[in-house]
């Protein structure tokens, strides 16, 4: 989507994507490697039932969602960072994660008027409805390029 068809209020969906047991101990032992994420045997004995997704994994999960949806041609260069950051409920191997992005505010910067300003909520669903991520992030957009 380009800069100039993001509204506020707009609610923008993606997905789904799977997440594999062996995509979460890969992703794991890359770049989170607590036990819970990478020890099949000894986080099946554990309160968690079984390894479960870095929060970082979920993370990464939905930032592909949103460079194949909503960032999929636009204009944007990056983000400056997150208001904040949540992970509700564990991802688990089997799950079926959904993005759902509502957009808070979009701007010129005042400054800089090739510069817009995109404020979006991102909110990762498994299949049962369960909110496993919420985040509010920034997005940089170069509207010289528009």
């Amino acid at each position: 989507m380009k800069f100039r068809e993001f509204r506020a209020g707009q609610v923008i969906e993606a997905g789904p994507v799977g997440v594999t047991e062996e995509e979460i101990v890969d992703f794991a032992r890359r770049y989170d490697p607590q036990w819970f994420h990478t020890d099949v045997a000894r986080a099946k004995a554990s309160l968690w039932g079984g390894v479960i997704a870095s929060g970082w994994h979920t993370c990464a999960l939905a930032m592909r969602l949103a460079v194949d949806g909503p960032l999929a041609e636009s204009e944007s260069f990056g983000s400056p960072g997150l208001a904040y950051l949540k992970w509700g409920k564990p991802v688990r191997a089997g799950d079926e994660l959904r993005m759902r992005a509502t957009v808070i505010e979009t701007r010129r910067s005042s400054s800089k008027p090739d510069l817009g300003i995109l404020r979006w909520r991102w909110q990762m669903f498994t299949q049962r409805g369960d909110e496993v991520l919420d985040m509010e992030a920034t997005s940089l957009f170069d509207l010289s390029v528009a």
